[in-house]
């Protein structure tokens, strides 16, 4: 592998690391500015970098084939770059559009989080590219403005009409913790899991399935949310409490009703999550996991049947609770089980997955990481 004095001609100021993450309860309620659970992956992007005064920005990732995307600072603009590259060059961009003075740099991206798994590998990078950038020009923006510009760029810039929990969780979240956030106003609590502490451990089943959230299929979901929020008078769905449920979903047509549904209920979710963390009763996540991912399955429709058999699976193998966690259609499922009890269940779901003829499931092991910082 090059190096990176051997790409960019120089060696680095500096190494910036941003993780992947997996949302515990709170799926798709963070564009209804609604409550999220994640907690940050030891699996991070890294982004070395070094300042330029020549006003380009050169990008290299090790997991592509070598080659050097390079392009202007000043031309940056939605649709300009595209693939990989489109998303450090997007929050460059993002942050030339909210008003910042930067320019150049060069940036050699690594990265052992999965891509199109559902854990966020685009955000992690995102949230590293900003870190870095926050550094080399002195900027002085907080951990939830840079998740701000982060989103910024993959809705404006990327296109993807996603909600402000990703990269929120990849800057802010610690180690020990989950991150118990407020979509609307980003007021944040960290909450403690310690699962090795109950004798618990959180599974990754990566079903292989891929996702593409800018296909539409997101942004359709988002859209049907909006829709149902206006017509209710509501500024958005988290402002419509469980008890007015009933009557709202009288007053909406068919397509609409399971996703306010949806996110209503998985709010309260997220509560009762939060309250049995608080208690120190983490094995009582499981029914509420397992309760999330048939939402999500019925009322959403996010689901696919490699998810499912996973979730179904993992649980009559013996784990507490399963479900998908990311924006769905594929991408990975958790599932929380007795630490002595997590091979056998990883065991069960690949033997299922192979007696259906589908590829076999990846798997690792999510223990609450530290978000961005500088590494070196």
């Amino acid at each position: 592998m090059n190096t990176f004095a051997q790409i960019h001609g120089r060696a680095p100021e500096g190494e910036w690391a941003a993780p992947g993450r997996v949302n515990l309860i709170g799926e798709h309620t963070d564009y209804n500015l609604g409550f999220v659970l994640p907690i940050a992956l030891p699996q991070t992007v890294r982004a070395q970098a070094r300042r330029r005064d020549d006003g380009l920005l050169r990008l290299h990732s090790t997991r592509g084939d070598g080659t050097v995307v390079e392009v202007a600072v000043a031309d940056l603009a939605p649709g300009g770059v595209t693939g990989w590259a489109g998303y450090p060059a997007a929050v460059v961009w993002a942050l030339c559009e909210a008003g910042h003075e930067v320019g150049g740099a060069a940036l050699s991206l690594g990265s052992d989080v999965p891509t199109g798994a559902g854990l966020s590998s685009s955000a992690a990078l995102e949230c590293a590219v900003a870190l870095a950038y926050n550094d080399l020009y002195g900027l002085g923006l907080s951990a939830p403005e840079l998740a701000l510009i982060a989103q910024r760029a993959e809705n404006a810039f990327v296109g993807v009409p996603c909600g402000i929990m990703d990269q929120m969780a990849s800057m802010c979240c610690r180690a020990g913790a989950a991150l118990h956030l407020d979509s609307r106003d980003l007021a944040m609590r960290q909450v403690p899991v310690d699962l090795a502490g109950a004798g618990l451990a959180l599974l990754v089943l990566d079903t292989r399935v891929k996702h593409d959230l800018g296909d539409g299929a997101y942004a359709a979901l988002r859209a049907g949310c909006e829709r149902a929020a206006g017509l209710l008078g509501l500024p958005a769905l988290r402002d419509l409490g469980p008890a007015d449920l009933p009557s709202a979903l009288a007053q909406l047509p068919d397509e609409l009703r399971p996703l306010v549904r949806h996110v209503v209920t998985e709010n309260e979710r997220v509560a009762e999550a939060v309250t049995h963390l608080d208690a120190g009763d983490l094995a009582a996540l499981g029914p509420i996991l397992t309760a999330g991912h048939a939402s999500l399955r019925d009322d959403y429709r996010v689901s696919c049947p490699e998810t499912d058999l996973a979730v179904s699976t993992a649980v009559a193998a013996g784990a507490h609770g399963a479900r998908i966690t990311g924006g769905g259609f594929g991408g990975s499922v958790i599932a929380l089980v007795n630490a002595t009890a997590a091979e056998s269940v990883a065991a069960e779901v690949a033997t299922a997955f192979r007696e259906a003829g589908y590829a076999t499931p990846r798997t690792l092991t999510a223990v609450p990481a530290e978000g961005a910082r500088r590494i070196a």
